[in-house]
C-alpha cells in the first residue's frame, strides 16, 4: 500500500481491509482455485489479486466486488450502506421530524370545499 494511502486511512479501516483480503484469500483456497485462474476469471492481473488478498486500499472497490462475484460471495455488497441498516442516520432523521404539519395557505384555498352561499350560513 502506498505510504500516502496508508497515512490517510484510519486504523480500523486498514484492519477491515486486511481482514477482507485475508477472507478472500481463504475463500479462494477453500475452493482450490489457483491465483492465476482466479485473476483470469476476474479479468485482473495476478498482481492486483495479490494486492486484494493483502487488503490494499489502492485497489478499486470494483475489483474487490468482481473477485467476490467470481467467488460467489457478492450478495451482501449492495446492503453495506443500505438505509435500513443505517441506525444513526435513521435516528437523526427521526429527531428532525416536525411536531405538526402545516398546510401552506395556497393549498388550503384549493382544498376549500365550501359551496356557494356558505357565507350566509353563519348570518342570522
Amino acid at each position: 500500500m502506498p505510504s500516502y494511502i496508508r497515512g490517510t486511512l484510519p486504523l480500523p479501516v486498514r484492519r477491515i481491509l486486511k481482514k477482507l483480503g485475508s477472507d478472500i484469500r481463504d475463500a479462494r483456497l477453500r475452493r482450490r482455485i489457483r491465483a492465476s485462474t482466479m485473476a483470469e476469471r476476474a479479468l485482473i492481473s495476478r498482481t492486483t489479486l495479490h494486492k486484494i488478498e493483502r487488503g490494499d486500499a489502492g485497489v478499486s472497490m470494483g475489483m474487490y466486488a468482481t473477485v467476490l462475484f467470481v467467488l460467489g460471495m457478492h450478495d451482501g455488497i449492495s446492503d453495506l450502506a443500505d438505509r435500513s441498516r443505517d441506525e444513526l442516520g435513521l435516528d437523526l432523521l427521526e429527531e428532525r421530524l416536525p411536531q405538526r404539519v402545516r398546510v401552506p395557505s395556497a393549498a388550503r384555498r384549493k382544498s376549500d370545499t365550501r359551496g356557494p352561499g356558505a357565507d350566509d350560513q353563519g348570518a342570522g
